[in-house]
């Protein structure tokens, strides 16, 4: 096939016609249509269950459909008729499945069968799920310290797993729990926490439909998140301003088209999402709403001089903050050269969306990983909250914070304690209920993990769901570390490289799906998850499992703890037989979950509610805080810029639209024009001519950082795209390889994904490199 069949421009808008011959093709692809159907409708529906895919929550209101493109996607991937079973690993290696793409691996279907790998063979073989318990526990038991062990968690564990998991884990003695929230809104927690003593949003679903100003920070919600496309349009619908901020234009943030309109199908029209777009500078989000900021404060200064009302709130910041005579000196010490110099907006610019700011009474900031993954990530989000309390944004209807949260429950997992830095109320909790000693010193978080298995201090590595080889940065150096392990176990549903990136000794322990029923002693079970506006609610599964062996995360759990720990601290047995005795012991130890079973009959759940969306404020000064934090100094490591290297182009990763996180439901990426490739590169047609390339030329890609390691990712095809000067943008995990290991956010440990400086060169014939033309 030639480029032009690769690489075709899309005109159309988001969702519509091709969202619906997209699930079409998914679903029929399933192999297993006629139940999927009924299975789709059950989607996030009362009674059914909950979505695999995305953490967004869900419009009050009743509708058949309430799923999306990349939400049928994640169903009809999961709810496959294809299987993985004995037979396959007896057919393959191990050496021969690495040879195969991400892609090819998931897409062979469920995984059926415990399987050990066989070292001697290069196989997996069936095992049965006591022997593998056994030796889960052989080997923990083995350990000289609880520390020794490496607990990881996706987002997709329910909360009644993961409470399991962390209960178990530190019975067992240790708070090392790497997790999927560390590769993404640490950032969030942290700065959140401190300005506003809670780490998670404070708006909810209906805060959407009130708010005068949506601000759409560093996100897709296209790919992502795409039931947020319809508020989105319905605020700009209504009048309202959504302002995104994001140097790529995606096509959700400029036209959606709702597929359950049928007028709007028909007559192939659609709606815009935005009103106002603006393209930053990787990291230069800190800078342009600093430059906001600064615009307020002068004309709060020139109100109040003429006697005019004043721009800022000052009764909510009398009443409710504290240090904002410190921000407004750091705001004043602030220049504009240094504000638009790293900023990539003119001052211009930044005045329009300060007054479009200033306009709106009520005001939402959304943002996702364009913020959080930076390195100077926490003080970006303080900036945001800043503003935000210029004008009383925080703590009333229409308006608030809003961390959009990836995975389905990503952020229910961390209120349920899968966390490496433990609050000690909730240690205190445990010790009360079940009677043993918590462990109180900090554990590792994924980047630590990697580093304490790489350097052998870590000897098991245990992964409740996900692709933590291939989800981490610096692939090669992250598989070298799961290899030098004893012992690496992973729970999934899927095929994928984490299985193939073994140690010593290694293990595949199937599980149920979110779209599989559930059956324990007391029969049929519910799971809970909670959705990023900290609405809770209950998933039952409506397919029979895949395979009759396969058991639930709970399940799993249970059986890896009394393998280990015997009946302590509680009986493991007994408590998954009915999921709602998990629930108690939840309502007994964590904050907001009284009366938990009785609430889950509520259609749609409940709200955790939110400390400082009722204006109370768990902060060291019981108020909201101003934090003053100076602008980087410069944003490329100053290791690199010492050493007299320049750049080529900043780097940032990204999912395709045929994507979530590391699984890959195809080879396309509509949105974005590229159809049946991944390795591509997107470079401003501009930047490929002053680089000496043509578009459609191979190149390398070789990031730039001080260790004397080379990262390089080979193979990438460039594609002239409609973005600013000296970025690119590729898809992950294929250039996870170039985001080095300690390239990480400060205070989050979260690796700087979406700040790469990288060096573009050209393979030559012979194998040696040839540098770009600068």
């Amino acid at each position: 096939m030639s480029l032009e069949d690769h690489i075709k421009p899309y005109d159309g808008p988001a969702a519509g016609w091709g969202a619906l011959k997209a699930v079409t093709r998914t679903w029929l692809g399933s192999e297993n249509a006629l139940k999927n159907i009924r299975v789709m409708l059950k989607t996030n529906q009362n009674g059914g269950f909950d979505c695999p895919g995305c953490a967004w929550g869900e419009s009050p209101e009743n509708g058949m459909v309430k799923f999306c493109e990349n939400g049928a996607k994640a169903v009809n991937w999961e709810a496959t008729g294809r299987s993985v079973a004995p037979a396959f690993f007896a057919r393959y290696s191990v050496s021969q499945l690495r040879e195969q793409s991400d892609y090819w691996l998931e897409y062979q279907g469920r995984l059926t069968h415990p399987m050990r790998y066989d070292a001697a063979t290069d196989h997996y073989v069936e095992t049965s799920w006591d022997e593998a318990f056994a030796l889960i526990a052989k080997h923990l038991k083995a350990l000289d310290s609880p520390d020794q062990a490496e607990f990881y968690t996706s987002g997709r564990a329910s909360n009644e797993a993961a409470y399991l998991y962390q209960l178990f884990v530190r019975a067992f003695g240790t708070n090392n729990f790497p997790d999927c929230s560390n590769m993404c809104h640490e950032a969030s927690g942290v700065a959140m926490g401190e300005s506003l003593g809670v780490g998670k949003g404070t708006v909810v679903f209906d805060d959407l439909g009130q708010a005068d100003a949506i601000f759409v920070i560093g996100q897709n919600p296209g790919t992502n998140h795409p039931r947020m496309l319809e508020p989105l349009r319905e605020a700009v619908e209504r009048g309202a301003q959504v302002v995104c901020i994001n140097p790529l234009k995606e096509r959700g943030l400029e036209r959606f088209q709702h597929p359950q309109h049928p007028i709007e199908m028909l007559s192939n029209g659609s709606e815009p999402t935005s009103t106002a777009y603006f393209r930053p500078a990787l990291g230069g989000d800190m800078a342009m709403f600093r430059g906001m900021a600064k615009f307020l404060l002068q004309w709060d200064r020139e109100a109040r001089a003429k006697g005019e009302p004043p721009v800022f709130d000052q009764v909510f910041i009398a009443e409710h903050t504290s240090g904002l005579d410190q921000y407004l000196a750091e705001v004043d010490a602030t220049n504009w050269e240094q504000i638009v110099g790293q900023s990539g907006l003119s001052q211009g610019e930044i005045e329009l969306a300060a007054r479009m700011y200033r306009k709106a009474e009520r005001v939402i900031m959304c943002w996702a990983m364009g913020l959080t993954q930076h390195r100077h990530s926490v003080p970006t989000i303080q900036e945001v909250i800043n503003l935000q309390l210029l004008r009383g944004n925080v703590g009333r209807p229409g308006a608030g914070l809003s961390p959009v949260r990836g995975h389905s429950n990503v952020q229910g997992d961390r209120t349920m304690g899968i966390d490496e830095q433990p609050p000690a109320r909730l240690l205190d909790a445990l010790e009360r209920r079940f009677r043993f000693k918590a462990p109180r010193e900090h554990g590792h978080n994924a980047v630590l993990a990697i580093k304490a298995m790489e350097e052998g201090r870590a000897k098991v590595f245990i992964a409740l769901g996900g692709n933590f080889a291939q989800a981490t940065p610096d692939t090669p150096r992250t598989h070298a570390a799961l290899q030098n392990c004893e012992l690496t176990v992973q729970i999934s549903t899927k095929l994928n490289r984490s299985h193939l990136t073994v140690g010593r000794e290694a293990l595949i322990l199937p599980c149920l799906g979110r779209t599989e029923i559930d059956l324990q002693a007391e029969g049929p079970q519910g799971v809970t998850v909670e959705d990023t506006f900290s609405m809770v609610h209950i998933s039952h599964g409506q397919l029979r499992p895949r395979s009759p062996l396969l058991r639930s995360e709970p399940a799993i759990i249970a059986g890896m703890a009394e393998a280990t720990l015997g009946k302590h601290p509680i009986d493991w047995s007994w408590a998954i037989a009915d999921y709602g005795r998990i629930r108690d012991l939840i309502a007994d130890t964590i904050p907001g979950f009284a009366d938990f079973n009785r609430r889950l009959a509520h259609p749609g759940g409940f709200h955790l509610g939110n400390s400082a969306a009722e204006r109370v404020w768990n902060t060291a000064s019981g108020k909201a805080q101003f934090t003053p934090c100076e602008l980087p100094r410069q944003l490329v490591n100053e290791t690199v810029l010492e050493r007299g290297d320049r750049p080529d182009l900043i780097l940032q990763t990204m999912r395709s639209h045929d994507q979530y996180n590391t699984t890959l439901y195809g080879l396309d990426d509509r949105y974005r024009g590229v159809f049946g490739m991944r390795h591509v590169v997107f470079v401003s047609a501009e930047d490929i001519q002053r680089l000496g390339f043509q578009p459609g030329d191979k190149v390398d890609l070789v990031s730039l950082w001080d260790d004397g390691r080379e990262r390089r990712a080979p193979g990438f095809t460039l594609v002239a795209y409609d973005i600013p000067k000296g970025q690119a943008a590729a898809y992950y995990p294929e250039t996870n390889p170039l985001v080095p290991l300690d390239s990480y956010g400060d205070r989050t440990f979260t690796p700087t994904s979406k700040f790469i400086a990288i060096r573009v060169e050209k393979p030559s014939a012979d194998g040696l490199i040839t540098s770009s033309v600068a």
